[in-house]
Formats: C-alpha cells, sequence, structure tokens
C-alpha cells in the first residue's frame, strides 16, 4: 500500500497543532487534571523541604520565610532551562535587593560534580539543590521541565507554570510574589 505524502504531512501539522494548542491551554488552565495537587497548592503554603546544596549545606525551603522564591525544578540536559537561567541570574540581580531568592532544584541523574560545573558555566548566582523525586511529588508532580513555583514572602505559592514562558512573564510572576503586582518593572 503506497501512502500519499501530502496526508502524512497534513497529518503531521495537524497533530503538532494540537500539541501546541494543547499546552498553551494546560498552561493557562492551571495545568492538566491529572496532576493531583498542584492546583490545590495555589494560595497554600508552599510544601517545606529539606535538600543539599552543591556547596554540601542542608536547605530548607521555610529557611527563606519573609522573601519571595522563584523556585525553578530544571535538569542539565534541558533544553528551555538553558534558555531560562540567564534570565534567572539577571532577575536575582534585580530583584534580590528588594527580598527575591531565586532557588534552583536540579531534577535529573547527573552527578553534584556535574551540576556544578553545569552551574558555573551558566554562571548561577543563587543557590542549587539536589532534588529529590518525593519533593516533585510535593508540588504535584514535576511533569515538565523547567516547572516554577512562585512563592510569596508568607510563603504562599502564588503562581506555577510548566515550560519555557517568556521573561516577562516570569518577572511579572516574580513582582506577584514580591507584592508588587501592577507596578511598572524598571529597565
Amino acid at each position: 500500500m503506497k501512502r500519499d505524502p501530502v496526508i502524512l504531512i497534513v497529518v503531521a501539522v495537524v497533530i503538532s497543532l494540537m500539541l501546541v494548542f494543547g499546552i498553551q491551554k494546560v498552561r493557562h488552565n492551571n495545568g492538566p487534571a491529572y496532576l493531583g495537587g498542584e492546583s490545590k497548592l495555589q494560595g497554600q503554603l508552599a510544601p517545606d523541604f529539606t535538600l543539599t546544596a552543591l556547596d554540601g549545606k542542608t536547605v530548607k525551603l521555610s529557611d527563606f520565610r519573609g522573601k519571595a522564591v522563584l523556585l525553578n525544578f530544571w535538569a542539565t540536559w534541558c533544553e528551555p532551562c538553558k534558555i531560562e537561567m540567564p534570565w534567572f541570574v539577571d532577575l536575582q540581580n534585580k530583584y534580590g535587593p528588594q527580598g527575591l531568592q531565586v532557588i534552583g532544584v536540579a531534577m535529573d541523574d547527573a552527578s553534584p560534580k556535574e551540576i556544578s560545573g553545569f552551574a558555573q558555566k551558566m554562571n548561577v548566582n543563587y543557590p542549587v539543590l539536589i532534588g529529590k523525586d518525593s519533593v516533585g511529588d510535593q508540588y504535584g508532580g514535576i511533569p515538565y521541565l523547567p516547572s516554577t513555583f512562585y512563592i510569596s514572602r508568607d510563603g504562599k505559592v502564588v503562581d506555577r507554570v510548566f515550560g519555557l514562558v517568556s521573561r516577562s512573564e516570569i518577572e511579572n510572576n516574580i513582582q506577584k510574589a514580591l507584592g508588587q503586582a501592577g507596578q511598572v518593572a524598571q529597565k
């Protein structure tokens, strides 16, 4: 049986469009329904955790209470993560004095040495923690990388995003976490 290449191309385009629009719909409709706890997190206290930082120190999320936190789950192999990491470096510099703390949680199988080398190469200026699946599960599961949670100064989840979004959307979420929603970002 001979297949018409035009039909195969049309089918591939239709499937691609369905995936793109489906991912966008998921992002803007609070994530997929199968993510048990994640929709319940919005407005709730962010689950506390204890993880090891690249420098060997033990870090708890609750150590940052009083600061707005951008909690980013990522991996060294994640291409979209590589795009947003320099933005996080810049935004940590810009908003750190106002009380922002970016925290990266590495969720891949690379060794701490490999993760550290990657973070140095990316000029990361914020804590990088070695992730555990159990921590991801506390946040409703991490179906996509990157996955970013924005946590207010009082420890409540104000927003979360799966996948790569624009720098301006990240900055708007940072401002919400800092309690500055609606203010124009300083350039």
